[in-house]
């Protein structure tokens, strides 16, 4: 792996990509997880996450402005924020209290990332860096590869509900290569809501969010 020291060189704690990727595929814990990937996440720069915002900003920018101006807000927040707390829980001790074991598909998630950062080049090291802080989200933290208020194309958008994660896409992963959806802890966001009259909606729509109640929700004490 190759990189410079200004653009944040991560030769010094991870050689080798793929055998990073091996080495976190079988951690057993929260914990263990949490920290191998603190100890490479940490060996990046502020001027990564800059350049990753730069790229994406480039990969979207013929997308409608207004939807594009959300998005690039949310993804950049979230990026940074989950940089900075990755450091943060590293530094305070917080990793070591999460004895949780990781979720049983943590090899096949550190797998799919190996085989999409197999290249020698500063891409591969940035596309490492973002499966690295969606992973500390899904199988450390037990939160959604996209971020709550993350939007998409139609107006819907990640939501959380009586604790539980909802995400209109989740069940799009089959459609998207390298997808995260099949290692989110987010469940596909139901049509008509989770116990919640659609808005809006006509005669037909109300009827169905009526039978639904009945046939999958008992309130008969």
């Amino acid at each position: 792996m190759t990189g410079s020291r200004e653009s944040g060189d991560v030769s010094a704690k991870v050689l080798n990509i793929a055998d990073a990727c091996r080495e976190m595929g079988i951690k057993k814990t929260r914990d263990e997880l949490g920290q191998a990937i603190a100890g490479i996440v940490s060996a990046y720069s502020p001027r990564d996450l800059q350049q990753m915002r730069s790229n994406f900003a480039q990969k979207i920018k013929n997308v409608d402005p207004e939807y594009r101006d959300r998005l690039e807000g949310m993804v950049t927040e979230h990026l940074h924020g989950t940089y900075q707390n990755v450091r943060l829980m590293h530094q305070q001790g917080v990793l070591s209290t999460l004895r949780e074991p990781v979720p049983e598909n943590t090899q096949e998630f550190f797998a799919m990332v190996s085989a999409h950062c197999a290249s020698d080049d500063d891409d591969a090291r940035l596309r490492f860096l973002k499966f690295l802080l969606s992973g500390f989200c899904m199988l450390v933290q037990g939160l959604p590869g996209h971020p709550v208020g993350m939007p998409f194309p139609g107006g819907n958008m990640v939501e959380s509900i009586d604790g539980k994660y909802y995400c209109p896409v989740r069940t799009k992963a089959g459609d998207v290569d390298a997808a995260l959806c099949p290692f989110c802890p987010a469940l596909q966001t139901q049509e008509i809501g989770y116990l919640r009259p659609p808005i809006n909606a006509g005669r037909q729509r109300k009827q169905e969010f009526i039978k639904n109640c009945y046939d999958y929700h008992n309130f008969n004490g």
